[in-house]
């Protein structure tokens, strides 16, 4: 497989790995994938990642995104880590609700909160 351009903008903040995404659509199954590979990694090169996804630049996320986040946010909680979503669309954070995943993620309207949150 050939190395793909990230899809991500990683950036280290003391304990915090921030992540925020290039893409405004975060839809095509591929990039979904890669995103899901990209911070995966992320989480398992810490004992107890702490991880927030900065969803500033993002429109519109498909359902087969917010599955990706479920397994991301899972694999978090097993390596003892913790994770922050920040900056979410206003119309995509009425997804969250309509699916309750807002009572499964830990969501801050900016970055300065959820970088506040971590323990």
């Amino acid at each position: 497989m050939a190395n793909q351009e990230s899809r991500l903008v990683i950036e280290q903040d003391g304990e915090v790995t921030k992540v925020g995404f290039l893409d405004r659509n975060i839809l095509e199954e591929a990039s979904i994938q890669q995103i899901g590979d990209e911070i995966g990694a992320l989480i398992l090169a810490s004992p107890n990642p702490k991880i927030l996804l900065n969803f500033e630049n993002v429109e519109h996320l498909s359902s087969a995104a917010l599955g990706t986040l479920i397994t991301i946010n899972n694999n978090v909680k097993k390596q003892g880590g913790q994770l922050r979503l920040a900056n979410i669309d206003p119309q995509i954070y009425e997804v969250f609700v309509i699916t309750k995943l807002n009572k499964l993620f830990v969501i801050h309207d900016d970055n300065a909160a959820a970088l506040a949150s971590f323990k």
